[in-house]
């Protein structure tokens, strides 16, 4: 455990200050002893929800409620009430933990456990007795408070506490993924990340993601266990992080593709000498950011493709996405991949079907039931992918985003990255509207770079020009930006028809 073997070292920077290994087990040894008073089962069977920015009191609630055994359910913070409320009945929470700016959030969603603060802007008004106890004009304790006025005791849970996260919900309520987890499972994809991802112990790694979504999270646990200080942001500011990679000399950038372009446009931006490792997933990253990117940042850039449920199974070196713009990359160690077609067919490189994937991480269901399609020990993603012949995976979209026009399969991706490419286009996303003559005709949505006049019939000629008639936008609408989750993630149903 880091704490043992670097008890000194920086372990975590954030807008609080910066905490050492040893400062972090104590607070976390101290909020469990008073979590597990709180808990109305003291066996590990209460689940414990963490609804909370990137922050220490997002990481010591992770840590103190593992000590005990509990199951941790990772809440999304773009949740409206009602999706909220859902989630937390579903899953069982019996105790939430929240920063103060979800007060609202959190009552309009009637949860009736117990509630504690994690970050909170002012601890004036918060009151330092068991929440059970509040009266109408007092609000939750906070866990500062609670670290501050306990002292750890010895923890010996009977079960192994698991981490619940939740699916992108991009298209209806958010699903928690479980995985069965033991240490054989996690070796190959921690084997596959050493060997391709040049992170380094000691060095301080910035985490822009949502520490809930599977990107943040997953290195939030590489750079405890690796004994790196983890720098985090509430907020994600494009110049704030680069100016923060500058003052704490970090090598490593964890973020979503949008984030990377938001980097991109920062004008005058600071020098970033001491990066030496950029990891992009989450989403789609289109080959001319990445290509951008790395021109402006050097080759630098990694990309990982997983899903929630699945778990990291490819990763893209620099070389890779300088060779095959566009790549995942190539399969985690002694992780299988197989594109399949409908008939369950292997199929050969350059043709596109389902993504099956197997070892690594195994998907154990959904926690209010049901899972995903399994053949010969292999799970289904729902992503519709090839392999060149290199070997090398390419991502072509959702198996319920393919879009048949006229008889054709188009896949929005193709279209998506061409557009990207155009010097006029800020972001594009591409959709299938429904249509009585084709069945489905495909629509952009467009964000023109600043000052560019760029037309409809200009983009139509664009992609004419360069793919099959069948794949030009019938549709192409300009709007001021696209919708996303806080992962980058566009909402498509956001976009209207």
């Amino acid at each position: 455990m880091s704490a043992l073997r670097f008890p000194d070292r920086t372990a975590l920077i954030d807008e609080r200050g910066a905490l050492s290994y040893a400062e972090l087990e104590q607070r976390a040894a101290a909020l469990a002893t008073a979590l597990r008073t709180r808990l109305a089962d003291t066996r590990g069977n209460s689940r414990v929800g963490v609804l909370c920015r990137n922050h220490r009191g997002f990481v010591e609630t992770l840590l103190a409620a593992s000590r005990l055994g509990n199951d941790v359910v990772l809440l999304n913070t773009d949740f409206s009430a009602t999706q909220l409320g859902q989630v937390v009945q579903r899953e069982g929470i019996e105790l939430l933990v929240h920063d103060e700016e979800f007060d609202q959030t959190v009552d309009a969603s009637k949860f009736t456990g117990t509630r504690l603060i994690a970050w909170a802007e002012s601890t004036d008004n918060r009151k330092n007795t068991d929440n059970r106890e509040n009266t109408e004009n007092t609000g939750p304790e906070t866990i500062d408070i609670l670290i501050a006025q306990t002292d750890p005791e010895p923890a010996k849970p009977d079960r192994t506490s698991n981490v619940i996260v939740m699916t992108s919900g991009t298209t209806g309520t958010p699903k928690g993924a479980r995985h069965d987890l033991s240490v054989s499972s996690l070796l190959p994809a921690a084997l596959s990340h050493l060997m391709r991802v040049p992170v380094r112990s000691g060095a301080p790694i910035v985490i822009a993601p949502p520490l809930f979504h599977m990107l943040g999270f997953a290195y939030t646990t590489v750079g405890l266990g690796m004994g790196m200080p983890l720098v985090l942001s509430r907020r994600f500011d494009a110049r704030r992080t680069l100016e923060t990679i500058a003052d704490c000399k970090a090598e490593t950038l964890v973020a979503v593709p949008v984030m990377l372009q938001r980097i991109l446009d920062v004008e005058d931006a600071p020098r970033t000498p001491s990066l030496r490792v950029v990891v992009c997933g989450g989403s789609a990253l289109h080959p001319h950011l990445s290509d951008a990117f790395m021109d402006a940042f050097g080759d630098v850039l990694i990309n990982v493709y997983g899903a929630t449920e699945t778990g990291w199974a490819t990763i893209a070196t620099p070389q890779d996405l300088r060779d095959a713009p566009g790549t995942v990359g190539k399969p985690s160690f002694r992780l299988t991949i197989k594109i399949l077609g409908e008939d369950g067919r292997e199929l050969p490189p350059g043709e596109t079907g389902e993504i099956y994937t197997g070892g690594g991480l195994r998907f154990a269901g959904y926690t209010g039931g049901g899972g995903k399609r399994v053949r010969d020990g292999l799970t289904g993603t729902g992503d519709l992918g090839h392999f060149d012949e290199a070997g090398r995976l390419f991502i072509d979209g959702r198996a319920d985003d393919m879009i048949v026009s006229g008889g054709e399969n188009v896949f929005p991706g193709e279209v998506e990255n061409l557009l990207g490419g155009h010097p006029d286009v800020a972001e594009v996303s591409v959709t299938g509207v429904d249509d009585e003559r084709f069945g489905q005709r495909l629509a952009a949505h467009v964000v023109r770079n600043e000052g560019a006049t760029v037309t409809e019939d200009d983009l139509k000629a664009y992609v004419k020009e360069r793919l099959a008639r069948y794949k030009v936008p019938r549709d192409i609408r300009f709007v001021r930006e696209l919708p996303r989750t806080s992962t980058g993630k566009i909402k498509t149903r956001a976009l209207g028809r």
